[in-house]
Parts: structure tokens; C-alpha cells; sequence
């Protein structure tokens, strides 16, 4: 509710009273929505870094004191107490469910994990040696063209069965898309195992014997899932949310999402940070790149650490990284060269005093990245698994969206700085 207002001066005696929303939790926001109009003044706010482009009740972060919730809940508990499907009925329903409740979603998600048949040969389609987000985004585009039985989003019945569908075959669509780059037999689902379980089974099963799951591994994929599921407005979200205000369907929405994930900047992160760990390659070399990173003339990065939004340590993280010790344990890599140069590199990071100042502190792509190499999941394929757990936040947020009264179709606006109005000359003439 809006209790309060501030006063924008403008040229000519021109003023406008300019509503203050404040918020459930965090910084209070100027609703100038109304300043194009009565003004005929915009703002400018490249990157959006101070402007608010939705209300929503599903995901608070706070990057000061290093906090993340999830419908109020903060992350630490849900990863505690929670299943990674558990989390994703949250999201989608504002509540976590009962006994009940989580028995039925977990079973009818579980039963939409077969992609049609005719899809499958869409992936003979694209060369071996594709980057799995590139087949990624054409799959999860083709969708629409194989599901388009459920597509007027104004019921609750189109909205949940589109829900469902997605999130119950992500995993079965990055399985596929991985056993073809390496040339090996697809696997089916298996409706008796976990949403977790099911997909190390399909990404690395083989039909000549028996699967055996770590549930160690398989917990801690979920915590995978869970710590990556949604975070707030960051750039796949909002676009997502800017394709979902045109009306498009959410298998184009979710296509639009993956393709502004993949970029390093964003879901890229943790294989940037393998790549950035494979190329220091040594812990004798950890102090030469760390003079590289704190070179401001030096093009080199510290991938993995550091955040955006979080000034504090990454919440994430934390968690992350009692999970990345476990699987290490677990796996007995505690002696890999690879996982020992990453575990040197964290502790120095912590314990400079460049890094500490700056808060530049392990983020949660820095863990992850080491937890999917150990557990076998190429490199080029974490962004697709980023991807998949980002699909129930995605969903929630694109839902939200279109059931808002407040929503229209996005349309920023720009400072233009290009030529003044002129005449084309005739051909000879330029």
C-alpha cells in the first residue's frame, strides 16, 4: 500500500508526485509509471539496475545480509527439509505441500517425463558435436509444436498441464541431448525413481547393465536443483517474462529463457569456472593468477567469485559447499589434482585480504561447477542442468506474470543518440 510520496522537480515550474510502494521486505520503490505520460520525461536506467519491473510473492533476495527465500521460506531450510519437486510446488502454488499433495505432484511430474516419440528423431537433426544448450533451446522451442493441446492460458487447467509437462521432461530432454553427443543408446525414464535419481539414471545408465544410484550423489543433485530453482529478476527471468508479456506460450517463454542463460555471464558461470580452474592447472600457478586477478590492467578474471546482488557471502554458496565436500568424500577425489587446486584457490580467496575487502567470496557457481565435474556431468553440459532447475522458478514467474492485472505487454524505452532527421541522398550523390 502506497503511504507515502516524493516530488520530482522538472524544467519549466513542471513537478510530479511521484507514489512510493513499499515493499514485504526490502528497499521501497518510486512507481513512476505514470511520468511518460503527465511528463513527458523518461528515466534511464541502463541494465536496470534500479528499477523494479514486476511486483511479485515468490522470490526475496536480500544481497546485503546475504539472504534468499523462496515464497518466505529462506533457502537454508528448503534445502534442509525439502525435495527438489517439493520446492517447485512451492513456487508454482505459494505453499509447500502436504503428504498428500507432494505424493500426487511428484507422481503426475513423474509421469509426464516421456517426450514424444517423433521428437526423439528431431535430435538426429543437429551435428554430434553441438553445445547442448543450442539443442536444448531448439527442443524446448519444438514443444509447442508437438503439445499445443493445452494452449489458452487463461485456465488454471492449461497453466498446471503446460507446468507439469515442462518440468517433468527437462530432464529427459538434456539425458537425450547428452547420450547423442556421445553417441550412446537413449534411455527412457523410469517413472519408479526420484526426479534426481531418474535423471543420473538416463545420463548415465547404459542398457547393457545395471544402474546402481549413490544416494549421496542423488541428494546432492537435488540440493543442486534446489539452490538454482529461482532467483528473483536476474536476465533469463526477466526475459522470460518479457516473451510471456506478448501472449507467447510457455514452451517459447522457457526456449527464450534457456538461450539468455547460456551466456557466461549468467547460467555460463560455473563452466566458466571449470575452464579458469583447467587453465591456472597447477597450485604452484594459484599465486601467479592471483596477481593477474587483482591487476586492474589484466584481462584475466576469477571466475566463481564474487556476485552481483549478493555483497555478502552467497547464501547459495554455503550450502554448496558442504555438498561439493561431501561428493568429494564420497567419490574419494579429495586427492584429484583438479579438486585440490579448487579447494587451495577458495581457501586463499577467503583469507586475502584483496578478496575479503572487495567481498569477493566463493559464489555458488564456483562449488556447483566442482560438484557436477566430480559427479561426471561434462563441463558443457552444467549450463543445461542449470537450466533445468531454473525451469520451475521460469514457470512460476511466467504464471505470475500473466495472471498480474497489472501486466502489459513489455516495452522499454531508449535515449536516442544517433543522427538528426535527413534527407536520403540520390544514389551518386553518397
Amino acid at each position: 500500500m502506497t503511504e507515502q510520496s516524493a516530488v520530482l522537480n522538472l524544467p519549466n515550474n513542471q513537478t510530479f508526485q511521484i507514489p512510493i510502494i513499499e515493499p514485504v521486505a526490502g528497499k521501497p520503490c518510486l512507481d513512476i509509471r505514470k511520468l511518460g505520460s503527465q511528463t513527458q520525461h523518461f528515466t534511464y536506467d541502463s541494465g536496470f539496475l534500479s528499477t523494479a519491473s514486476c511486483r511479485s510473492t515468490i522470490t526475496f533476495i536480500d544481497g546485503e545480509q546475504g539472504e534468499l527465500w523462496y515464497r518466505g521460506y529462506p533457502i537454508e531450510q528448503l534445502a534442509e527439509k525439502c525435495n527438489f519437486l517439493e520446492v517447485a510446488y512451492l513456487l508454482k502454488n505459494g505453499e509447500l505441500p502436504n503428504a498428500q499433495q507432494k505424493s500426487e505432484f511428484e507422481n503426475i511430474v513423474v509421469h509426464h517425463s516421456l517426450i514424444h516419440e517423433q521428437l526423439i528423431k528431431f535430435y538426429q537433426g543437429f551435428r554430434r558435436d553441438a553445445h547442448p544448450m543450442a539443442v536444448m533451446t531448439g527442443v524446448v522451442g519444438a514443444l509447442s509444436a508437438f503439445y499445443h493441446d493445452v494452449m489458452d492460458f487463461r485456465t488454471q487447467q492449461d497453466r498446471d498441464t503446460s507446468y507439469v509437462r515442462l518440468l517433468g521432461k527437462m530432464p529427459t530432454i538434456i539425458a537425450l541431448a547428452y547420450k547423442y553427443s556421445i553417441g550412446m543408446p537413449f534411455m527412457y525414464p523410469d517413472n519408479e525413481l526420484s526426479y534426481s535419481g531418474n535423471f543420473l539414471r538416463m545420463m548415465f545408465s547404459n542398457p547393457c547393465e545395471e544402474f546402481k544410484l549413490n544416494p549421496v550423489i542423488e541428494r546432492a543433485l537435488d540440493i543442486i536443483f534446489i539452490l538454482h530453482a529461482d532467483h528473483e529478476q536476474n536476465a533469463s527471468t526477466s526475459t522470460v517474462r518479457l516473451a510471456g508479456s506478448s501472449g507467447a506460450n510457455p514452451f517459447a517463454c522457457i526456449a527464450a529463457g534457456i538461450a539468455c542463460l547460456w551466456g557466461p555471464a549468467h547460467g555460463g558461470a560455473n563452466e566458466a569456472c571449470l575452464k579458469m580452474l583447467e587453465e591456472i592447472g597447477d597450485i604452484k600457478n594459484i599465486p601467479h593468477y592471483i596477481k593477474r586477478a587483482k591487476d586492474k590492467d589484466d584481462n584475466f578474471k576469477l571466475m566463481g567469485f564474487g556476485h552481483r546482488v549478493y555483497k555478502n557471502f552467497d547464501p547459495r554458496a554455503k550450502l554448496m559447499k558442504k555438498v561439493c565436500h561431501q561428493v568429494l568424500q564420497e567419490l574419494n577425489l579429495q586427492d584429484d589434482p583438479l579438486f585440490k587446486l579448487a579447494m587451495e584457490l577458495e581457501k586463499i580467496a577467503l583469507e586475502d585480504d584483496y578478496f575479503v575487502s572487495k567481498q569477493l567470496y566463493p559464489n555458488v557457481d564456483f562449488y556447483s561447477g566442482i560438484v557436477q565435474k566430480a559427479i561426471g556431468i561434462p563441463t558443457k553440459m552444467f549450463t543445461c542442468v542449470f537450466a533445468l532447475a531454473r525451469t520451475a522458478g521460469w514457470l512460476a514467474q511466467w504464471e505470475e506474470m500473466i495472471t498480474d492485472p497489472e501486466y502489459k505487454i513489455g516495452r522499454p524505452r531508449q535515449i536516442y543518440v544517433g543522427h538528426q532527421k535527413r534527407d536520403v541522398p540520390d544514389l551518386l550523390q553518397r
